[in-house]
């Protein structure tokens, strides 16, 4: 694997308004997620939001990707395409992950959503979805192991019934769309490499209802659904390690 850059303090700035920018676009996005709404036209609402602060929507055309953002629902894990025959439904759960270039520099993130009334169970896996995350969020430090991470991720998950997809995993992001490190969100405590200062990189756990496993639609090549059928959530920051700590540039509400 390639070695982990260690971004400048210029790459840090660049890096942190991309991630704003993304963070941005899914706060945006929130107002136009209803029911009956295509996903076709969350994403055109995504590509001109970008576009219009001066940015790239990173996935437009990536390895052959068609649109502009990745949208998945119910047992869609990821990577789902926007399509005019997606249409939201009550009770639907969906991630939006946007990912933006902005003067060269990536900022990538997501979330879950949801159309009208959810099911408890819906509403408990995306709630420990996003638990999931702040608890891989807190691990992050200079010198602890980026193992460490998926070791409390997976601890959580397994302790609500859940399972943590092993096949899709977050990455070092900033200067490319993925760089070193894989951040794997189930991992042996202590294991992988050690975080230092500088380091950017993803933080996304895909927690499944039922089993682990996914399947990838042989139609389009992207869309990656639950081997069984049942419900997948999602949530997604860019972090940054500091001298003391970290930052998730990819926050824009002070949740952090």
């Amino acid at each position: 694997m390639s070695e982990i850059i260690i971004k400048t303090e210029e790459q840090i700035v660049g890096i942190r308004k991309s991630s704003q920018l993304a963070g941005k676009a899914l706060v945006m996005i929130g107002d136009y997620v209803k029911e009956g709404v295509n996903t076709e036209y969350l994403d055109k609402i995504i590509h001109e939001f970008i576009q219009d602060n001066g940015a790239i929507p990173a996935p437009l055309g990536y390895n052959g990707y068609p649109k502009s953002s990745c949208i998945s629902l119910n047992e869609v894990v990821c990577h789902g395409i926007p399509s005019t025959e997606t249409i939201l439904k009550p009770g639907d759960i969906l991630n939006i992950d946007i990912t933006t270039i902005l003067d060269g520099y990536y900022g990538d993130t997501s979330r879950m959503y949801m159309v009208g009334e959810p099911s408890p169970a819906a509403q408990k896996i995306v709630e420990a979805a996003k638990h999931c995350l702040d608890l891989g969020i807190q691990q992050v430090r200079p010198g602890n192991h980026f193992g460490n991470i998926g070791f409390v991720i997976g601890r959580y998950a397994k302790a609500q019934k859940y399972s943590v997809v092993y096949e899709f995993c977050g990455h070092g992001v900033g200067v490319d769309f993925h760089e070193a490190p894989q951040v794997d969100h189930i991992a042996r405590r202590n294991s992988g490499p050690v975080m230092l200062p500088g380091m950017t990189f993803t933080i996304e756990p895909m927690i499944n209802e039922g089993k682990a496993s996914t399947r990838v639609d042989k139609y389009d090549g992207w869309t990656a659904r639950t081997s069984d059928g049942k419900l997948s959530a999602q949530f997604e920051h860019t972090i940054l390690v500091t001298s003391d700590g970290y930052e998730v540039l990819s926050d824009v509400s002070g949740e952090y």
